[in-house]
């Protein structure tokens, strides 16, 4: 009764050992998945934001020449400057934001204790996500909606088109807020293992 007892025990104890090790390679396939997808879309949009402010710096130079040196100023080049500015700027802070490097106030953060540290940047997480659907979803899909029966003057093309980049950031700002929760979490069971 006594070897069938330690058996079972043992069998036991290998039994979690197993579904640690599961687990484990399934957390692991979790994280090398969202890492693999934040990389790509910081790849992504840092290559569009590369291109859009390229894009931007010829078109400007390319005002200023018509302007100045040949007294014949270009419509066509100022509204698209004004076009890829706005999406330069929608998607380049959704990258920003995708780094961390946006401001932040981190004086009174900082100071609270460790769970409660864990619990505001969760929250501010929260309301930036609340902010992304509310103002740039929901607000954004609603000047598009207003905005695609306006035509701009010199492109005659929908303005709807300067405005559907607020939705379309917003997704990458959405998928940040997931992410950056993720990684709290991430680190904070890390922690509570090394304790």
């Amino acid at each position: 009764m006594y070897i069938y007892a330690k058996l079972m025990s043992s069998l036991q104890q290998q039994n979690i050992y197993f579904h640690r090790i599961v687990f484990s390679i399934h957390e692991l396939d979790e994280v090398i998945f969202v890492e693999t997808a934040k990389k790509w879309i910081d790849i992504v949009l840092g290559r569009i934001c590369v291109a859009l402010f390229t894009l931007l710096v010829i078109l400007v130079s390319w005002q200023v020449i018509t302007r100045l040196i040949l007294h014949n100023p270009s419509l066509i080049t100022e509204d698209l400057a004004k076009y890829s500015f706005v999406w330069l700027v929608l998607f380049g802070g959704a990258l920003v934001f995708g780094e961390r490097g946006h401001l932040a106030v981190v004086i009174v953060k900082e100071k609270l204790p460790r769970k409660l540290r864990i619990g505001a940047e969760i929250l501010i997480e929260l309301l930036t996500a609340f902010f992304a659907i509310t103002v740039l979803t929901i607000g954004g899909m609603l000047a598009t909606e207003i905005a695609w029966n306006q035509l701009s003057a010199a492109l005659q093309i929908p303005i709807g088109y300067m405005y559907i980049a607020m939705p379309l950031s917003s997704f990458f700002i959405l998928f940040y807020c997931v992410y950056n929760i993720y990684d709290v979490i991430k680190k904070r069971n890390n922690i509570e293992l090394l304790n």
